[in-house]
């Protein structure tokens, strides 16, 4: 199957689209959002050029399922999946700042601390600390969100300074984020998993706070598996996990990190399909259930928008 990597909807309504790195969103009456999870993938900040079969289902169907199973907790802008790659939801006002927590000592907060670094947005990191190592408690790093470009570290501190978020806003944030990452934490426990970090984004709508985008996909998260993880931990072994570090770690095997006079090695077909299979393991990983590909020989983006149509047109 030809994976899907560009979209261009005329959906009834539409007022708009944003082509993010992964998912192109668009907006129906200023009310509504239609959210395509394409077959992109992104690492340091650049879209690779082949994209990943199926990834977009993948994603959509693990976000659907935990945004169902925290809506409890948060109130989120998901109304519908009317397609395996998109979801329909409430438009928010989002915030300019992701909030990151992490739960252990891993990626690119490893890399800063193993370079010298102590404090990491604002947060006291202790000295010994070893990769993988379980935080005391988890904290919270978050980001400025970049349209393009890097996202850059910030403290709670500077966000309320520069105005980015109200403290009020940001403190309930702040409370969303630690009860998700428990939540995650219990669901992915439950299916021998440790969910090691991940990110989320939230937007207003209506005076509210609400969860938006995707939570607890291999894009946003790291998953270990829990069996082995002391024994690897232990010998100071990489740990077997399930997220997008991999395809990071397979760049920077490849000299790229998308620094200045670097070029993106080949991505061949044998290595997307690769990919493919690891998104899918993690999808019947975390959610329980064998993955069911949509449509292997149908035209993806008219299967989508009739799909998506028909939704808006029962509205």
């Amino acid at each position: 199957m030809a994976a899907l990597t560009r979209t261009d909807f005329h959906f009834e309504g539409q007022k708009s689209v944003y082509h993010g790195k992964v998912r192109d969103v668009y907006n129906i009456n200023d009310d509504l959002m239609v959210m395509v999870a394409t077959d992109r993938i992104s690492a340091f900040d650049v879209i690779l050029p082949k994209g990943i079969p199926f990834k977009g289902q993948v994603l959509n169907q693990i976000a659907a399922s935990f945004l169902d199973a925290t809506s409890d907790i948060v109130p989120n802008w998901k109304l519908a999946t009317p397609d395996p790659m998109v979801t329909v939801g409430l438009k928010a006002e989002g915030f300019r700042v992701e909030m990151i927590i992490r739960g252990y000592l891993t990626g690119s907060a490893w890399r800063e601390y193993k370079a010298g670094c102590r404090s990491l947005c604002g947060v006291t990191l202790p000295d010994g600390m070893k990769e993988n190592q379980k935080f005391p408690k988890p904290i919270i790093t978050p980001t400025t969100k970049a349209d393009e470009g890097h996202d850059e570290n910030i403290s709670k501190e500077e966000i309320i300074a520069q105005g980015l978020v109200s403290k009020e806003d940001y403190e309930q944030m702040e409370k969303y984020t630690y009860a998700l990452f428990e939540r995650g934490t219990e669901i992915a426990a439950k299916k021998g998993l440790i969910l090691v970090d991940t990110k989320y984004e939230f937007g207003k709508r209506d005076g509210k706070v609400i969860l938006i985008d995707e939570i607890h996909t291999p894009d946003s998260s790291r998953y270990f598996y829990a069996e082995g993880y002391e024994e690897k931990f232990a010998k100071g072994e990489p740990q077997k996990q399930l997220s997008k570090e991999f395809v990071r770690q397979w760049l920077i095997e490849h000299n790229f990190m998308n620094q200045p006079g670097q070029t993106m090695p080949e991505i061949t077909d044998e290595y997307a399909e690769s990919v493919s299979e690891r998104y899918i393991e993690l999808y019947e990983h975390i959610v329980g259930e064998k993955f069911v590909k949509a449509d292997d020989n149908a035209d993806v983006a008219a299967r989508i928008e009739k799909n998506v149509s028909e939704y808006l047109k029962s509205k």
